[in-house]
């Protein structure tokens, strides 16, 4: 799919399209208060804010071309990650939210050094700026890159900082109130197209039961027998909570939109409607790939099946309001991860170390100046991913997460569950704990590449493993460390009671994704 495929009204709609996208951040921006803070929009978010936001982030044009390749080749089993992520949402809502509001906190470095001092949060400051780096910007980026380059054929550095200079202007001019407010727009569109998709494929299969005869039986189940190569049960169960409470409940980039929250019942409200919008994934991201297999099995490259449907399927104009709202996934992306990454630094480097006395007009030009700095880093990160040759962009995707989350789930879960975790074992974690875990993941992805070498476990089991190595370690530490220190937290204050209308929010969605599991596993 080439440039020559867009009609005059594709082109039409797309411009169009930026057109509003960049008034609603005019109009974000006029509406912050002057020498107001950019990065927690005063503190306003109301639930659907906080819940479009944290969907928006997650979901990124690398998740849609990724989801829809998965469907194609695995069916519905990679819904997991969608589905089971509600566990971990949850614990979100009841017991990291209460902690991070109590404290009114900007930042969770902030957040882990009040429980364990100034030096954990210096060191968990430069690592949530080099995973934002990493994880969010530069691969978000790269499944953004290889999406242009396939539609206006321009090479990757272009298409890649073409996409930043937009996401950096929203981020520039309104911080987190611009990009949670651009962010409802673009999820409510992007709903309105993904399901437009599902239910055209549906239509052209022949309804649901000639989609359900089409394709292998197994594309129904969520949990494959543990033999399966790609996804077997038992990693599922073990190694995705790894993953989940790091993304979920301790990843600056994701828990922003709660931090930012009006009261503690908007940011679970908030926490709650995000549940609710992950059931989506599967209909919207992972069955156009599953009907893909149904209409053109003879597709050769599966990352393609998003776009294949895309421009079999849809009229002339729905084509461009599908690129519109891809390159708008990726800038709420891509701007989440600017704002978080300025946030951080911002506060927990420049202000704590450098600057404590700092205006706040001072705070706002430095904030510029950091998103700037690594808008440029992350295109530079993106051309060397692009230099990798044959991955597949959603196992690389998983696999990179899963080496980075042991260390960050291993220091949150300890510091707020076990008083008797010390200084020592939090930063011997961050460092020694990460290098480790680092480690292994490049002996697994490029030294002893686990296509070659069938002795590795699969990555997710290798990620719990990880996290029961790094676990082991900080209990030995603190046990063995005399010098305990005080937490400076006092987690018992902030611990108000939820309100009754969240507890029956969260009771609801627990039997809606009981009854998810049990159907497609019951056959």
């Amino acid at each position: 799919m080439h440039a020559n495929y867009l009609d005059t009204l594709d082109w039409g709609i797309l411009i169009a399209y930026f057109l509003i996208l960049i008034g609603i951040g005019i109009w974000a921006s006029l509406k912050r208060k002057k020498g107001s803070s950019l990065f927690l929009a005063e503190r306003s978010l109301k639930w659907h804010h906080i819940g479009f936001s944290m969907w928006g982030t997650n979901v990124g044009p690398s998740m849609l071309i990724a989801s829809a390749s998965a469907g194609f080749t695995t069916g519905i089993v990679s819904g997991n990650y969608a589905w089971y992520a509600f566990v971990f949402i949850c614990l979100l809502a009841f017991v990291f939210a209460p902690r991070y509001l109590g404290a009114r906190i900007t930042t969770l470095p902030e957040f882990m050094g009040r429980r364990f001092g100034q030096s954990t949060r210096n060191i968990l400051a430069w690592y949530t700026i080099v995973t934002i780096l990493i994880s969010w910007l530069a691969l978000t980026l790269f499944a953004g890159g290889i999406l242009i380059r396939q539609v206006f054929d321009i090479p990757m550095w272009q298409s890649a900082l073409i996409l930043l200079v937009i996401s950096a202007f929203f981020t520039m001019a309104g911080g987190l109130k611009a990009v949670a407010y651009t962010n409802v727009f673009q999820m409510l569109l992007l709903i309105f197209v993904s399901a437009t998709l599902t239910i055209a494929g549906l239509y052209k299969v022949g309804g649901v039961s000639a989609l359900a005869e089409a394709v292998p039986a197994d594309y129904w189940n969520l949990f494959r027998p543990n033999d399966d190569p790609a996804f077997p049960w038992l990693p599922i169960i073990l190694g995705y909570p790894i993953m989940g409470v790091w993304f979920w409940c301790t990843d600056q980039s994701m828990v922003q939109p709660v931090l930012a929250a009006k009261n503690l019942k908007e940011g679970q409200m908030g926490a709650n409607f995000t549940g609710w919008l992950k059931i989506l994934d599967v209909p919207l991201y992972i069955l156009p790939g599953i009907i893909c297999l149904a209409l053109y099995p003879g597709l050769k490259n599966p990352d393609e099946a998003y776009m294949t449907m895309v421009t079999n399927l849809f009229p002339v104009g729905m084509v461009g309001l599908v690129l519109a709202v891809l390159t708008a996934a990726l800038i709420s992306t891509v701007g989440s991860a600017l704002n978080a990454l300025s946030t951080v630094f911002t506060m927990d480097i420049y202000v704590k170390k450098f600057r404590p006395l700092a205006s706040q007009k001072e705070i706002i030009r430095t904030g510029h100046v950091v998103t700037v700095a690594g808008a440029l880093i992350s295109v530079i990160i993106t051309i060397a991913i692009d230099s990798i040759k044959g991955l597949n962009l959603f196992n690389v995707f998983q696999s990179v997460l899963g080496f980075i989350a042991p260390p960050m789930a291993a220091v949150f879960l300890f510091g707020i569950f076990w008083k008797r975790t010390t200084t020592m074992a939090a930063n011997m974690a961050l460092t020694l704990g990460t290098a480790f875990s680092m480690g292994v993941g490049i002996l697994y992805l490029w030294v002893f590449p686990a296509e070659k070498y069938t002795a590795w476990p699969h990555f997710m089991m290798l990620s719990f493993y990880l996290f029961v190595i790094i676990s082991a370690g900080m209990i030995l530490v603190s046990l063995w460390d005399k010098h305990r220190q005080e937490c400076t937290l006092n987690m018992k204050k902030v611990m108000e009671k939820p309100a009754k209308s969240v507890i029956l929010a969260w009771a609801l969605l627990a039997i809606v994704m009981v009854g998810l599991y049990l159907f497609f596993n019951g056959h």
